[in-house]
């Protein structure tokens, strides 16, 4: 098994390098928002600081935060930017947020983006998905959506500052599955507090009868990196995959996210593939603000953020910059010169990477 895992890995690592040279967007992700009617402690964008569910469903706007979105037009002009840009091979729209239901105008956005041809999926806290609302986003072509329950009842609920989150959200992925979506997915980010409870949300998941649960641990990113008592231990990471490798080996859809490299024990165990980092070679953003980058869970800063709509052209923005994210982070990193999986690595994930100290804050090789 090992012998065909290095020689997959090698494969991998020559079409990394052709990538790099010639890149392919297939995912372009819209972050419609960065308001949210949840606080969680561990979110990357450090989003929603105040706010409730009926505050926004009653349809009023912070206009502070409304300055730095773009508008429905704004959108309107980008999609048609990037149909012609991409017409021969369009990306798919990935929307995000904060909540993205919070936008009062994310169906005519996304009804427009239909319309023109876009395959588009969307990430949620899934507090807002009424049946009226999962019914609409039936109708407007979403075709996959990922919901976050991040523990049972409480652990949920105090992780994401949100006192009946955990109800509201189980309510949205029901009335997700009533209208027969094929590609519902429950994540969960899973901490010190949750990690016990992974036979619970188990259940949870059977009685649900989501399509897919895709379960990873909590990232050094955003709010998390000041928050204490919550990261795993490489110990309790092993725990968590073991307990990922043993359900798949079950026949059941659980899955680890595409954060990391794991090494040889764990790669294609816990996942479909193997680990490739999408950033700059599949995968764009365009932020609340017009900025452009890779993966929106990469810390924001001068070097890589590339560029924004409302002054640069998208395509050649993708075509010219992001070889920050096209070259080996292995090759900055003292840590990563000896490991001798550095080939099937490369230094890991953008989003975890420490740009000051040029090292990768998760390392399953060489920890």
């Amino acid at each position: 098994m090992e012998s065909i895992k290095v020689k997959h890995l090698e494969q991998l690592h020559d079409y990394r390098q052709q990538l790099r040279r010639s890149p392919r967007l297939r995912r372009l992700f819209l972050e419609l928002t960065l308001r949210c009617n949840e606080n969680c402690l561990h979110c990357g964008s450090r989003c929603g600081e105040a706010g409730n569910r009926a505050f926004w469903q009653s349809g009023q706007i912070n206009a502070d935060t409304a300055k730095t979105e773009l508008s429905t037009e704004d959108y309107h002009a980008f999609l048609d930017k990037v149909k012609a840009d991409f017409a021969e091979a369009l990306p798919m729209l990935c929307i995000t947020g904060g909540e993205p239901l919070l936008r009062q105008d994310f169906f005519e956005i996304m009804e427009y983006a239909h319309r023109l041809g876009f395959t588009w999926g969307m990430t949620s806290n899934g507090t807002l998905i009424t049946e009226e609302v999962a019914k609409r986003l039936k109708t407007a072509g979403m075709s996959t959506i990922s919901v976050s329950i991040d523990g049972t009842e409480a652990i949920h609920n105090a992780f994401r500052r949100s006192k009946d989150g955990f109800a509201w959200t189980v309510e949205g992925v029901r009335n997700l599955m009533k209208q027969g979506f094929e590609a519902v997915q429950v994540t969960t980010v899973v901490t010190k507090k949750s990690l016990g409870c992974l036979d619970e949300l188990f259940q949870l998941m059977l009685d649900l009868d989501v399509d897919s649960w895709r379960v990873i641990g909590i990232e050094p990113i955003g709010r998390a990196l000041e928050l204490e008592g919550y990261a795993l231990s490489d110990a309790e990471q092993r725990q968590m995959l073991n307990y990922i490798r043993a359900k798949r080996q079950e026949g059941y859809p659980v899955t680890y996210g595409c954060s990391h490299f794991l090494g040889l024990d764990y790669e294609r165990e816990v996942r479909d593939w193997y680990f490739l980092c999408n950033a700059g070679i599949y995968t764009a953003s365009i932020m609340a603000n017009g900025d452009i980058g890779a993966c929106l869970d990469i810390e924001r800063r001068p070097e890589t953020i590339q560029g924004n709509i409302f002054r640069d052209d998208f395509k050649q923005v993708w075509t010219e910059r992001f070889q920050i994210f096209r070259t080996s982070l292995a090759e900055q990193s003292e840590k990563c010169s000896a490991c001798p999986e550095r080939r099937y690595c490369e230094g890991g994930s953008y989003h975890s990477w420490d740009y000051d100290r040029r090292e990768q804050r998760i390392c399953f090789c060489n920890p």
